[in-house]
């Protein structure tokens, strides 16, 4: 990582913050989430769940050494953690944003309303997870979204592992049913994660159909259709025991491939590491390595330009050839 006239010295963490905003441009809807703040951010990182939980996830409740929003805080970053449309304050209005450009305008308002008047640093960079992958990508496809730092994209991609395609699009699929061993695969190895995390209950959260409907054609369509429009450095990480998504070094160097328009991409495998990569025993590596690349997003912005192969594996070797 290099650093530009930047002092990372540990302050004294107040801690995230329940916030909620109002988006007026939006029918007025809810949106509500964790803020941290830092008195002189670097750049402020926006962090988009998955599914079946909120915002907490990123501040895991007992293992504050797991919890993105205070590391991130510490090392001189406005940590801002949203609940995705259809989650909790926005839940009872989620019949009014089937609309995905209504979910982008609700996430960047609710971006606006709550930083408002809060230095922004070199300014944001947008990280999501699993299902959140859908709404961060759309973001970062849309107008605004070149005025982003990156983008992290962890827990997602194209082509499912075949349990999991099974589980998700076999014959005994139930619509709008979360399939029965869903929960086995994201949470495997079992050894990966702390007892009182794993199973994720003191993170779950309700969602509503918008998330079926969501996420439909996601990886057949919908994401190869939007990745080439996204023209910020992009980063896109697995874990190494992913049980999702496929992550073998060919599958997501071709799902680093699709960011055609990216000046950057790096393809991340993340080591003894599951799918719930922000809850896991690695955490805190992953945590630091996300803010890493935030901050070389940061000095790009500065310098204007990036070293090193459009294309990385692993943060650093040149991509296996396909």
């Amino acid at each position: 990582m290099t650093l530009t006239d930047s002092d990372l010295v540990p302050t004294e963490p107040t801690g995230p913050l329940p916030v909620a905003a109002e988006v007026r441009e939006v029918h007025g809807i809810p949106v509500s989430g964790l803020l941290a703040e830092a008195s002189t951010p670097r750049a402020v990182v926006v962090a988009v769940h998955g599914g079946a939980v909120d915002s907490r996830y990123f501040d895991c409740p007992g293992h504050p050494e797991f919890s993105l929003l205070r590391t991130g805080q510490r090392l001189g970053y406005t940590m801002l953690a949203l609940d995705r449309p259809g989650f909790r304050s926005s839940g009872p209005y989620a019949d009014r944003l089937t609309d995905p450009r209504r979910r982008v305008d609700l996430m960047y308002g609710a971006i606006d309303t709550l930083l408002d008047g809060l230095p922004r640093g070199a300014g944001v960079f947008l990280l999501a997870h699993s299902a959140g992958c859908e709404l961060a990508v759309r973001m970062a496809a849309a107008g605004r979204g070149a005025d982003l730092l990156g983008l992290e994209l962890a827990g997602t991609g194209r082509q499912h592992q075949p349990v999991a395609h099974e589980l998700l699009w076999g014959t005994r699929r139930e619509p709008g049913k979360r399939p029965p061993g869903v929960g086995k695969l994201i949470w495997s190895p079992a050894r990966l994660y702390p007892a009182d995390v794993l199973g994720g209950s003191n993170v779950a959260a309700r969602g509503s159909a918008l998330e079926v409907k969501a996420l439909n054609e996601w990886a057949a369509r919908e994401f190869l259709g939007l990745a080439p429009h996204i023209r910020i450095p992009v980063r896109y990480t697995l874990g190494e025991h992913e049980r999702v998504w496929r992550n073998d070094p060919a599958e997501m160097t071709a799902v680093g491939s699709l960011f055609t328009a990216a000046g950057r991409v790096v393809v991340n495998r993340q080591p003894n590491t599951g799918h719930n990569i922000s809850l896991g025993r690695t955490a805190p590596a992953y945590h630091l390595s996300v803010l890493s690349f935030a901050e070389e997003c940061a000095v790009a912005r500065q310098t204007g330009e990036f070293s090193g192969p459009t294309l990385q594996f692993d943060g650093g070797a040149a991509a296996p050839e396909r």
